[in-house]
């Protein structure tokens, strides 16, 4: 299947559009980077605790970080989580370590910075676990059964307010309908209440762990340039290699200018959708260059130039199917995958549309570029598949 045949656009004529269009979007990446956002770490790397926290209606966000800042919770990232209408906050709280080194404090200090108003020696029903039911009913005992009787009424508790009812009581008259005794219930409106939030999940990550994984991140992605770059200097020749792992870096480098743009936290997952890119991008790169050293055996009284824009559009159906249904489907998942997905999708997005569009626009032209200098070096304009000092042909 082609979409295109016999296509004879002049990509290489286009070069300087292509050149204005990539320093674009590189310089504002980064003065981002520099100046603005910097880079924006998520808590894989830099350390600190996510807080995940659903609440009964529209939840104020100043109200939020005052009372945080009053718990001693300062610089806390708060922003809207999922959709508007489930009413959900992710609280991003900095790196904070205690005297005794716990980390892992924070979390309940924000449980207890967001009960106001919570009824004295009562707890709160919509963020307490079965144990804590099971020992409230087992001491007041409102049905005399065994206590084994009653880890079942709390598990039942537990799977309906967080299955049925999407972790939260909007009051305890809510807790019949889970089937259970009303003298259970009228005994937990003695020792419980129902709050106005659900904390629905919780990320610790320590200091150590953030900068090691930072060091990690950083090595995996040199890494896989280097090793491109050797796999393509013995499969091609060492050219070939730099303007390929030259324009995977320019991929990354506005893939990382988008997320600072935009302040999207670069997590683990984004890095791994860094590294898939970086795959993806190179992929695209080699099935050029091997169509244009197939062309140079063939077209030896040809210029360099006039063989990289044939190979180019004799690629061309190839690369928009491929890239196509590539981002439709990375698009998918950005507009349908959730926040889980949702930067790892984001980063696929604007890396293939960037990897493709690098391998026409900056890949190619650095062949020509370098083929135009070492003539000019050897004074004199040299077919591409000649065997004169300035040839650039397979091996």
């Amino acid at each position: 299947m082609e979409f295109f045949r016999n296509t004879n656009i002049d990509f290489l004529g286009k070069k300087w559009y292509f050149l204005g269009f990539s320093l674009i979007f590189s310089v504002a990446g980064l003065i981002s980077l520099f100046f603005w956002h910097h880079v924006p770490l998520g808590v894989d790397f830099r350390g600190g605790t996510l807080v995940y926290v659903k609440f009964k209606s529209t939840p104020n966000e100043d109200q939020i970080r005052a009372a945080l800042d009053k718990a001693g919770l300062h610089n806390a990232r708060i922003q809207r989580y999922d959709t508007a209408a489930r009413n959900e906050e992710l609280i991003d709280l900095p790196q904070r370590v205690t005297k005794s080194g716990d980390v892992s404090g924070d979390s309940d200090l924000t449980i207890q910075a967001l009960r106001s108003n919570a009824p004295q020696g009562q707890q709160d029903l919509n963020n307490v676990g079965f144990a804590a039911i099971q020992k409230a009913l087992g001491e007041s005992d409102p049905l005399h059964v065994a206590p084994s009787e009653y880890e079942k009424i709390a598990h039942q508790i537990v799977d309906f307010r967080d299955k049925q009812h999407d972790w939260l009581f909007k009051d305890l008259d809510e807790v019949r309908q889970a089937g259970v005794p009303a003298a259970v219930v009228d005994a937990l409106k003695k020792g419980f209440y129902a709050g106005d939030f659900h904390v629905f999940g919780t990320e610790i990550v320590g200091p150590q762990v953030g900068k090691q994984l930072q060091k990690r991140a950083l090595l995996a992605t040199l890494y896989s340039l280097a090793g491109m770059l050797v796999y393509l200097w013995f499969r091609f020749e060492m050219i070939y290699g730099v303007a390929a792992v030259v324009a995977v870096f320019h991929d990354t480098l506005i893939t990382v200018g988008a997320f600072s743009l935009t302040n999207t936290d670069i997590t683990l997952t984004v890095i791994a959708a860094i590294l898939t890119l970086i795959g993806y991008s190179m992929n695209d790169t080699i099935v050029v260059f091997d169509r244009i050293r197939e062309n140079v055996k063939m077209m030896r009284r040809e210029s360099l130039a006039e063989i990289v824009n044939r190979s180019i559009n004799q690629t061309l159906s190839r690369t928009i199917l491929t890239s196509g249904l590539t981002f439709l489907t990375v698009l998918s998942l950005y507009l349908f995958g959730g926040e889980v997905l949702r930067g790892f999708s984001f980063a696929l997005v604007v890396g293939i549309i960037i990897g493709t569009y690098s391998s026409i626009a900056v890949a190619a032209p650095m062949l020509v570029a370098y083929q135009d200098w070492r003539s000019s070096r050897a004074g004199q304009r040299v077919p591409a598949g000649s065997k004169g000092k300035a040839s650039v042909g397979a091996k």
